[in-house]
């Protein structure tokens, strides 16, 4: 038996302090983007922007649905959006970040499984990491690449 460990690096800023402009950017696009939520059942609202290749953003949100299953996370809604408006384009960042009752909450909050797996595919789409910025109103986090997020992604895919 040979025992391993993953070490999981990421960057923390308090109220935003010393993060780039163009994160800052991504980052109000996707506080934007949750007032555009349809969270009727949970009442917690996910907005996302990512920032593509071509210098584009594309911002999106959560939508439920009263049939649970056949809602979508934010982070999907935009990634997939991107993907069918600029299908030659890379995703260069992604921003999410999330309200409730109106009032950003004060910590990260991060992609589900589902959407980690859509970004861990987006990043081998485009050939490189993807910058994912998860904004809180006190904390943000920013790691480089979905294997900070997905350390055993499944990539088993015929190539």
């Amino acid at each position: 038996m040979k025992q391993k460990s993953i070490v999981i690096e990421y960057d923390e800023y308090i109220n935003n302090q010393g993060i780039q402009k163009e994160d800052i950017d991504l980052l109000d696009h996707a506080k934007g983007a949750t007032k555009n939520s349809y969270a009727p059942y949970s009442k917690f609202n996910v907005g996302a922007a990512v920032r593509l290749s071509n210098g584009e953003i594309i911002s999106a949100s959560n939508q439920e649905n009263a049939a649970y299953p056949s809602g979508l996370c934010a982070e999907r809604v935009a990634i997939f959006y991107a993907h069918a408006r600029y299908p030659e384009e890379s995703v260069i960042s992604l921003a999410v970040t999330a309200s409730v009752n109106g009032a950003q909450c004060e910590t990260p909050t991060y992609p589900c499984g589902a959407c980690r797996q859509v970004l861990a595919e987006s990043e081998q789409r485009g050939g490189h990491e993807i910058k994912i910025i998860i904004g809180g109103a006190k904390v943000t986090q920013i790691v480089k690449g979905t294997s900070s997020l997905l350390p055993f992604v499944f990539d088993n895919l015929p190539k």
